[in-house]
């Protein structure tokens, strides 16, 4: 038999073992416990989502859209599907009869075959019926006529050109709908309000998520295709500053409780949608002068978004941003009011912060605050978290007028960091080892460990019996707290001994004083 090749984890992607879970189930757990005395409930969100959705939301043009999203066809696999593949399996044959006519003919015909089962597809709703199928429907009716009509005269290099070019055109026939792993998650909270009229609930809606995100990016420490993240948002009909200085506060004690030490918060206004257009522009035509003097991709976000050049972390390009305006200075007098009242209820909470200009978040959605946090133990890369207003999102996406605010907590950074700070003890708490000895003291071991278990305890029952050297041996490696021995003594006595691993010290106890010895940490 052939050797097996081992399946590994795709690259990107990863395995979160124990006892490393047990950290992320804490730093869970902690979000769970704060968000909570913020007045914020839990929302469950669905993995994948319309491709629309993040297209209008994050803007089409920007990288994570055009480049970084997991998107797919959603359709049921139908005769007309299989047609459509089996043309794009075609391959002419050398040796067909009748020349170029008999060789590349079949081809237009079944082209245009199809085209018309499509069309009939589409009349009847079988088939998205949008503008983009009318009319690539209709450009294939043209090209595989003219195709057809022209086989003879053409060479067969230029023949199998026009070939290849009318299969990329059935490729981008759609049969069913085009759909996204969620690459965040603003987007479908936002949604979801929508959808669920949550608007007719008391205001403001306080929500957050936790869960995986996708983005097709090149992994590094710290950053993984499929990534995870903890976030809050507040929807409702005010954008007052003290709503966006309350989830900051929010933010911070989370970090605190979760004990993650030495970060930092930025914070920033980008204007609104008047003042900030503005500034776009004036940015823009300053980056266009020095274009020549940047790199690849900031040359290209020139044109489709030059905000993110400021996010640019190319050390050759730092000197030339330094130079370029800022946004504080180009701000409406109600957008710089409003930055001026977050500061202030910041200060009033004693949340330390620091302005930075380059704070612009790269996502078409943001308007007025952005803020972001970084943290020790993640390189050039720190910023452990990030968020903004977004006010005008839901109305995009179909809802009424609606304000917004919210932040996304990069998890796996986070975790990382409580790693590399020292502050991530990842060990499972094992309270009890049961260390049974003779099969009569099995029954009464197994009614001791339901109890304990139903009492709180993290309890080890081994399956079978063990030498007592070597049960004593695996409570130690497991981290178990205590090791309780039963034997026919103890059995018989109704007394269990409890020995306390650190340092060996035993005694004998009933069951209600054991269960209070386990008690006292």
């Amino acid at each position: 038999m052939s050797e097996k090749k081992q399946i590994r984890a795709i690259k990107g992607v990863r395995d979160i073992l124990p006892p490393e879970s047990a950290l992320w189930n804490r730093v869970e757990q902690t979000a769970h416990a704060v968000f909570a005395t913020y007045g914020f409930g839990d929302i469950r969100l669905p993995i994948f989502e319309q491709t629309e959705l993040f297209a209008r939301s994050i803007g089409a043009e920007t990288d994570v859209v055009s480049k970084e999203m997991y998107s797919f066809e959603d359709y049921e696999a139908s005769d007309l599907v299989q047609f459509r593949n089996a043309i794009l399996f075609w391959k002419d044959l050398p040796d067909a009869p009748g020349g170029a006519y008999g060789r590349f003919l079949p081809f237009g015909q079944q082209v245009l075959s199809f085209d018309a089962q499509a069309n009939k597809a589409f009349e009847d709703g079988a088939i998205p019926r949008t503008p983009e199928n009318k009319s690539m429907l209709t450009t294939l009716y043209g090209e595989a006529g003219a195709f057809s009509e022209g086989v003879q005269s053409r060479g067969d290099r230029e023949n199998r050109q026009l070939v290849d070019a009318l299969k990329e055109k059935l490729r981008q026939i759609r049969f069913g709908d085009a759909l996204s792993l969620r690459p965040e998650a603003t987007a479908s909270v936002c949604r979801a309000y929508i959808e669920h009229g949550m608007h007719t609930l008391p205001q403001p809606v306080k929500l957050y998520y936790m869960g995986p995100m996708f983005r097709r990016e090149r992994p590094q420490k710290g950053r993984y295709r499929q990534f995870y993240q903890i976030g809050a948002e507040v929807l409702g009909q005010s954008d007052a500053p003290a709503i966006d200085a309350e989830l900051i506060e929010m933010l911070v004690a989370f970090f605190d409780r979760a004990g993650l030490t030495g970060t930092t918060l930025y914070v920033n206004s980008i204007g609104c949608k008047d003042c900030r257009a503005k500034y776009v522009e004036l940015l823009r035509a300053e980056l266009r002068k020095v274009q020549d003097k940047l790199g690849v991709d900031s040359q290209r976000r020139i044109e489709t978004n030059p905000l993110r050049v400021l996010d640019s972390k190319i050390p050759d390009e730092q000197a030339i941003i330094e130079k370029l305006p800022r946004i504080a200075d180009h701000l409406c007098d109600a957008c710089r009011a409003h930055f001026a009242a977050l500061q202030e209820q910041l200060k009033l909470r004693g949340i330390a912060y620091e302005i930075n200009w380059r704070l612009v978040r790269g996502l078409d959605y943001y308007m007025r605050t952005t803020f972001e946090i970084t943290a020790p133990g993640l390189g050039s890369q720190n910023a452990v978290c990030g968020g903004g207003r977004y006010d005008g999102l839901v109305e995009l996406l179909g809802g009424p007028p609606t304000k917004g605010i919210g932040f996304a907590i990069g998890t796996d950074r986070l975790v990382l960091s409580l790693q590399e700070s020292g502050k991530g003890d990842a060990r499972q708490s094992l309270d009890a080892f049961i260390a049974w000895m003779g099969a009569a003291s099995y029954p009464t071991a197994l009614k001791l460990a339901r109890r304990l278990r139903g009492e709180g305890f993290a309890v080890e029952l081994p399956a079978e019996e063990m030498k007592f050297k070597k049960s004593l041996g695996l409570a130690d490696k497991l981290g178990a707290r205590y090791a309780v021995i039963i034997g026919e003594d103890e059995v018989a006595s109704g007394q269990f001994t409890l020995k306390r691993l650190a340092d060996a010290e035993q005694k004998k106890l009933n069951e209600t004083e054991l269960i209070e010895a386990l008690k006292t940490r």
